[in-house]
């Protein structure tokens, strides 16, 4: 007597796919045939199951499951990167939440983290600008969140800078050297009062966040807005 593979699935209210791929990577043991070729799963093997189902639904992993001795000093240890784990996720739920309350009160675009959204929006930015700022708020962190919501407070649209997000990509070299001259006493002003956090991007991370930005200015910026950007740069000893 026994269950078949369908049958201790159905028992143990997981699918057929998932005792099988158990199987695979060593969680479950396989059961003995019938003479008929068939496989007799036991008792212990439901209660095995039930017990992998217990333990992924507290957060367990399955290769912690496959590594863990309930006897073995190593369970503790297991049991406190669960429990880390899971309070990392509550944290992560409980901002979602507040970000989502935030969003149904006054709803904004979801291109950006909700208060550096809702900056922008007020910043009246451009297309670009925003995808260049959603990218920034990734590849620097959130721990720059209110970096960027008291610049771009502190922004200005004139019209010089809407002259740089209508310039054609053929602009002869006065026009652009005129429109950097313009709007770099605003871009110095910016950069001098709101200087990017000490270690907001990590040494290990520098090169990968400026290669990044580097990509996504090339894609958002035609040639001439590019040579302007340097130019201000330039003025305001960026570079």
């Amino acid at each position: 007597m026994g269950w078949s593979t369908r049958e201790v699935a159905q028992l143990a209210g997981t699918t057929l796919r998932t005792v099988r791929h158990y199987h695979e990577i060593g969680l479950l043991d396989e059961p003995e045939r019938l003479p008929n070729g068939y496989k007799a799963y036991r008792t212990e093997h439901l209660v095995r199951l039930l017990q992998i189902r217990r333990l992924t639904g507290l957060g367990f992993s399955l290769s912690m499951i496959t590594s863990m001795k309930d006897e073995s000093e190593d369970l503790e240890e297991t049991l406190l990167a669960v429990d880390a784990e899971l309070a990392a996720t509550i944290t992560r739920l409980k901002e979602a939440r507040r970000e989502i309350a935030k969003l149904r009160r006054q709803p904004a675009p979801t291109d950006l983290p909700f208060d550096i959204s809702t900056a922008a929006t007020e910043a009246r930015l451009s297309p670009n600008d925003r995808s260049l700022f959603a990218v920034l708020a990734h590849v620097i962190g959130d721990d720059s969140s209110q970096h960027w919501q008291a610049l771009l407070r502190d922004y200005q649209q004139d019209d010089a800078t809407r002259e740089f997000d209508a310039l054609p990509p053929d602009a002869d070299e006065e026009t652009r050297e005129l429109l950097a001259q313009r709007i770099a006493p605003q871009t110095s002003a910016l950069t001098k009062k709101h200087p990017l956090p000490s270690g907001a991007i990590q040494v290990a991370g520098r090169q990968s966040t400026t290669d990044t930005l580097i990509t996504t200015m090339l894609d958002l910026y035609n040639p001439a807005q590019l040579d302007v950007i340097v130019r201000i740069w330039k003025i305001v000893g960026l570079i």
